[in-house]
């Protein structure tokens, strides 16, 4: 299976990188800045382009089987117009290419998933994070009103450490704490699992410690 990975070099995209290529696939990491992908491999394919280029999504898009988007903010806090476009570059691409899967990673914060993500997390989407959750409900809203077999991946606060296996999965979980956290190795696997799994194909779910 041939994976484009949009986001790569950071820190979840890097996870979800190790991921693709522990599955003996062939990735094609999508980058700014190549220096910033700390991750090697045979397999690896490393091409440079903004996702705001649209000629550059499509060339990256071409010949892929499955494209997974860690895609973050370029500042924290602030909404980015660019990604957004990037999301609108990508699902053009695969339409016009033929390429089905796209796995993106959401936030559980979004409004349809606010009421289960914990107090902390419900108070920070409303304020703080409001323009970046603004920003993936406008994503979100572009991949359901598309023709590929997506899966959005609500996810809570992201850690660094090692993949642990012990979360919960579902399109009705809710926080079990007043703050879920979840390493980024462990919400890649997700991720990557979910490109032979059909279960959630045109779902939702949420991931959960």
């Amino acid at each position: 299976m041939k994976v484009l990975v949009l986001g790569a070099s950071g820190a979840t995209g890097r996870e979800v990188v190790r991921a693709v290529i522990a599955q003996d696939f062939d990735v094609t990491a999508f980058v700014r800045d190549p220096a910033r992908l700390t991750v090697g491999g045979q397999r690896l394919r490393v091409v440079q382009g903004d996702v705001g280029d649209a000629a550059a999504v499509a060339g990256a898009v071409k010949g892929q089987d499955a494209v997974i988007s860690a895609l973050g903010v370029s500042r924290p806090l602030h909404a980015d117009p660019v990604v957004v476009d990037g999301i609108r570059h990508t699902l053009h691409a695969m339409d016009e290419q033929g390429v089905a899967r796209l796995v993106y990673l959401s936030f559980i914060g979004v409004r349809d998933s606010r009421s289960a993500a914990g107090p902390l997390i419900r108070f920070v989407a409303r304020f703080p994070l409001r323009h970046e959750i603004a920003d993936h409900e406008t994503k979100e809203a572009l991949i359901r009103a598309s023709h590929c077999d997506w899966t959005i991946v609500r996810a809570p606060k992201l850690s660094n450490g090692e993949a642990t296996g012990r979360f919960r999965e579902g399109e009705d979980i809710a926080a079990r704490s007043f703050f879920p956290v979840l390493s980024r190795a462990d919400v890649a696997a997700f991720m990557v699992r979910q490109l032979r799994d059909r279960t959630y194909v045109r779902r939702a779910p949420r991931i959960l410690p």
